[in-house]
């Protein structure tokens, strides 16, 4: 979900463009979202701060006329029951009619909602049956992927089924500098090295060919673009190139530079050198927004 200052931004962004005082510069705006989905991210904050920062609490909401949906066309079109009633229970979850426990706040989830593995190789393996077979069908891999909340767990996951694909692990290693060279030694090489930052790839990025990954930066709208998902088809020195998996270019082959980096939630600020993506065979909820997924 937007910040409330980015809808503030545009408001006054439009009163300049059109030299109009009112509400948006006299204009009729469509906001399109869900707010079912995930708060703003407020570094260090607490929940009123999330709360704070979102939509509902700028000044300008008073002025929007909500629209709401009310057909599921996806289920309506395709006639699938079991769909209807998964839909309907997410409606009640995002509704806040789920029965919580008074003491704990944990909402319970039915049996029906979802199978509960015992371990998370039984969930590989269900996700990704017999991976080594089917790493090289595009289809088969740009329809699955397994979520998790914390990009520790994604991470982790990710590593553990990459191993098992057939190949050498080619390992990346960024160049990380500090902007301001007076403050270069308040911050090592090895301390940069070490830090990972939200949205930015890691300083050893370890990839296979026929691995799955996620591009973290547009580097060519809107053919290639922040959470376009990929498949590596040959590692070089100084270049990737990978298949197109999502999208309007899907099929596509195209070729991915090092670029630098600068992360925006650090309180010094540094540039990193290195290809800007990540491993996509697990992502984190937050990051799997829009993304089009059959087995998860």
């Amino acid at each position: 979900m937007s910040h409330r200052q980015a809808l503030k931004a545009l408001d006054r962004t439009l009163q300049d463009l059109r030299g109009n005082g009112k509400h948006m510069g006299g204009v009729v705006v469509l906001l399109a979202g869900d707010f079912r989905q995930t708060l703003p991210v407020i570094p260090k904050g607490t929940m009123a701060d999330e709360i704070k920062a979102c939509l509902k609490s700028s000044p300008l909401w008073k002025h929007v006329i909500p629209l709401g949906l009310k057909t599921n066309m996806r289920v309506h079109l395709q006639g699938d029951a079991s769909a209807g009633r998964f839909a309907q229970q997410l409606l009640i979850l995002g509704d806040g009619k789920a029965p919580a426990d008074r003491i704990t706040g944990l909402i319970h989830i039915p049996d029906t909602f979802c199978n509960v593995v015992e371990s998370i190789e039984v969930m590989k393996s269900s996700v990704f049956p017999n991976i080594r077979s089917h790493f090289n069908d595009h289809k088969w891999l740009c329809e699955r992927a397994i979520l998790a909340p914390k990009n520790n767990s994604v991470n982790a996951i990710n590593l553990q089924i990459q191993q098992q694909l057939p190949g050498e692990t080619t390992s990346y290693k960024s160049g990380d500098t500090v902007t301001d060279v007076h403050e270069a030694i308040q911050y090592p090489t090895e301390f940069l090295n070490s830090l990972e930052p939200s949205g930015m790839p890691s300083h050893n990025l370890l990839l296979k060919v026929g691995s799955s990954i996620m591009l973290l930066r547009n580097l060519d709208a809107p053919r290639l673009c922040n959470g376009t998902r990929l498949c590596v088809k040959s590692l070089m020195p100084h270049v990737i190139e990978a298949t197109i998996l999502t999208g309007c270019a899907k099929g596509e082959d195209v070729f991915i530079p090092r670029i630098s980096m600068i992360p925006t939630d650090m309180p010094f600020e540094f540039k990193r050198l290195q290809f800007p993506v990540r491993l996509a065979f697990a992502m984190s909820i937050n990051k799997a927004q829009g993304q089009s997924l059959k087995v998860a």
